[in-house]
């Protein structure tokens, strides 16, 4: 059975009531996949804010499971506590969710994130405090400043973490373009910048399946 397991919220853990709306469904490999990886791959997308998004990483992920991969779908929408007001308790509550979302997944092992569009956000502010393998980024904006007021309710002050471990940016060439001019990894030796025509094609998925081969995973 592909689609393993469907989870919505609100859910409890350890007592604790965590309200937030996100979706998650794990890909396992089918029998026939010629291996079985441990490290889990983790696609996370808004498809309340970008809908593309979660169409491209569901078919990313489901490419990756015939490869051998469990793959974890974390799609975010907008929260339903009305408390929530600024942007630094939207990304967070979000991060929170895709923390229990992998806590209830049941992998033991970091796994590699893989997030577009607005849910980068997401992905970089989980990473800021939990392990991983990696990160793999999907047209990320070149700067949280850039989404606000449009996308982001407040002004998001900008990530500080040092990206001491495999990441790459992924983009199509006038998006590459606004990151190597705007963003602060595009001058970082630990980072990747991948420049692909299209975000959905095999061109991508090459792109993507030989970073995770040079992982060594």
């Amino acid at each position: 059975m592909r689609r393993l397991l469907r989870q919505s919220s609100p859910l409890h853990v350890h007592g604790t009531s965590l309200r937030f709306r996100s979706c998650f469904t794990i890909k396992r490999p089918p029998p026939a996949a010629t291996r079985e990886v441990p490290t889990p791959l983790v696609f996370c997308s808004a498809g309340q804010w970008v809908p593309q998004a979660h169409k491209r990483l569901s078919a990313h992920s489901s490419f990756f499971a015939e490869k051998g991969f469990t793959c974890i779908e974390s799609n975010f929408t907008r929260p339903l506590e009305p408390g929530i007001s600024t942007s630094k308790e939207l990304v967070e509550h979000c991060s929170n969710a895709l923390r229990t979302n992998l806590w209830m997944s049941g992998s033991p092992f970091p796994p590699v994130i893989f997030a577009s569009g607005f849910a980068s956000l997401i992905a970089q502010t989980y990473i800021s405090s939990n392990p991983a393998q990696g990160l793999f980024l999907i047209s990320p904006p070149p700067s949280n400043a850039s989404l606000y007021p449009d996308t982001l309710p407040t002004p998001l002050a900008e990530f500080n973490y040092e990206p001491q471990f495999p990441l790459a940016l992924m983009a199509q060439p006038e998006e590459m373009a606004a990151l190597r001019a705007q963003s602060r990894f595009s001058q970082s030796v630990w980072v990747d910048l991948i420049e692909v025509e299209d975000l959905e094609g095999r061109q991508a998925l090459k792109k993507i399946e030989q970073w995770i081969d040079e992982l060594g995973i």
